[in-house]
């Protein structure tokens, strides 16, 4: 198919010095993270916490579109705004997370395929009419001993197809995240050899589906050393490899790759993708490089909030400052002075 609406909201959520905020997570997920800052898993809780992150003043400045949950496109913000017209308000594009959730794949233990097909075409009209532009679908893939199986990435490679497809035929862009997971002991080498097949299995049921690739954006995770690898590969070694696994598996269509952060650090997140971009000034790389990371937008906000009114004005500034960072890193024009600018 060829949408040139869908195509044109594609590159708008890959717009130069600008990112995707994550905050689509579950109630489960976000009420552990609200406790472990000493805050009640309510849902005024999470109404408060949400409102605080989508009601940052400037956060359009460096924020294409942010994701949301199912829970978070139906409520009405603290400032009495639905969240998608707050999110207007700030040229902020509303996105929605339409998978239910990643289960344990039959005969494959440790390996889970992502689910939530069934009722997804419905579901998706619905999401419309309350403003969503895009949409996201997350499958997990896991390193281990005889890790990925077969079976598990064709599995998700093609879930993750059939779910672009229903996204593009409602106008919806998909944003298509087959995530490697950093858990383990894995070389780097280990973790290129994984992401390359994935992604090529992913793009070949993209094909087969005949989604446009015009009309959707990546969300992959780097190419990246285990978080228990003895010897964790430097920035400028993930951002080479990362680099050389997209030139070999991504169509140039694509117009733009918004990479998660997958539990690295605040500041490791920013420099990697940062290093990647100065490294895409020496080629001719047809996509844009930036980000749409969770944690490592939010996680200052959070810790500085902790449920107090008092703080949200603080907890705004830090992660307006971790946006604005993050969007220079996806010009590469960010450096280690300015992280301590912002520390300071």
């Amino acid at each position: 198919m060829n949408n040139p609406s869908l195509r044109e909201t594609a590159r708008s959520m890959v717009a130069p010095g600008k990112g995707i905020l994550a905050m689509d997570e579950s109630t489960p997920t976000c009420g552990k993270r609200l406790e472990a800052v000493g805050v009640e898993n309510t849902e005024e809780n999470r109404i408060a916490y949400r409102s605080l992150l989508l009601g940052t003043p400037g956060l359009g400045d460096y924020i294409s579109g942010a994701i949301l949950y199912d829970e978070t496109l139906r409520q009405q913000s603290t400032e009495g705004a639905s969240f998608p017209d707050l999110m207007k308000q700030q040229g902020i594009m509303p996105g929605i997370k339409v998978d239910t959730g990643a289960k344990e794949l039959a005969l494959h233990a440790g390996e889970k395929v992502t689910e939530g097909l069934d009722g997804l075409r419905e579901r998706l009209q619905e999401y419309k009419t309350f403003g969503a532009r895009f949409c996201k679908w997350r499958a997990v893939i896991t390193i281990g001993e005889f890790k990925p199986s077969i079976a598990c990435l064709q599995a998700n490679a093609h879930a993750l197809a059939r779910y672009a497809a229903l996204c593009q035929e409602a106008g919806l862009v998909p944003i298509v995240e087959p995530e490697v997971l950093i858990n383990g002991a894995h070389t780097i080498e280990t973790c290129f050899d994984v992401t390359v097949e994935t992604q090529r299995r992913v793009f070949d049921q993209l094909y087969r589906q005949d989604v446009d690739f015009a009309g959707m954006v990546l969300k992959p995770s780097m190419v990246i050393s285990g978080t228990d690898c003895p010897q964790r590969a430097n920035v400028d070694e993930v951002a080479a490899q990362t680099l050389r696994c997209l030139e070999q598996t991504v169509p140039a269509a694509v117009p733009g790759i918004a990479f998660l952060s997958g539990g690295q650090g605040d500041e490791e997140a920013t420099r990697h993708l940062n290093a990647m971009n100065l490294m895409a000034r020496e080629r001719s790389l047809p996509w844009r490089l930036t980000f749409s990371y969770a944690r490592a937008l939010q996680n200052p906000a959070l810790k500085l909030w902790k449920g107090e009114p008092a703080n949200v004005d603080k907890a705004r500034q830090a992660l307006l400052a971790r946006a604005r960072l993050n969007a220079l890193a996806s010009s590469g024009e960010y450096n280690e002075e300015l992280e301590q600018q912002v520390a300071a």
